[in-house]
């Protein structure tokens, strides 16, 4: 399993990130119709916040990166994203362990929205997080955490 590392983002990473979210949506956004080469990037502009987002290292290497944001009652999970290549590695497992078991989330619900048909789906559903609705582009999921 590989070792990983979540620092915190900067500013700085936003188009490194917004390039990650292209390539990592893409086959899932053209499967949908919905792939646009400008909307894809401008959408994770529009949302980035660095004070809530970690960047996922492997042996010093940005693999991807992921959100969680405090709305409300609820945390936001967004923006979570693994490189092509490395994805398969239980990567995405790890990680959201880690946000998971964070104190400042017990006893909190988190939601999510993930593509229909996204393999991704199934991570979540594995960590308990259950079908709140969907349409014909999104689904979307929570988990009450205890």
């Amino acid at each position: 399993m590989n070792q990983i590392i979540m620092r915190q983002a900067v500013q700085a990473d936003q188009e490194q990130l917004a390039d990650l979210r292209a390539l990592v949506l893409y086959d899932d956004l053209t499967r949908l119709g919905r792939y646009d080469d400008v909307k894809v990037r401008e959408r994770f502009r529009n949302t980035f916040d660095p004070v809530h987002t970690r960047i996922i290292e492997v042996k010093g290497s940005m693999v991807g990166c992921v959100a969680l944001k405090p709305k409300a009652e609820v945390y936001l999970l967004e923006h979570f994203y693994i490189h092509p290549d490395y994805q398969g590695q239980r990567i995405g497992t790890q990680v959201l362990n880690m946000l998971l078991e964070q104190d400042e989330v017990q006893g909190k619900q988190v939601v999510l929205n993930v593509l229909q048909g996204s393999p991704a789906r199934r991570l979540y559903e594995r960590f308990g997080f259950i079908l709140d609705s969907e349409d014909e582009i999104d689904v979307f999921m929570s988990v009450q955490l205890q």
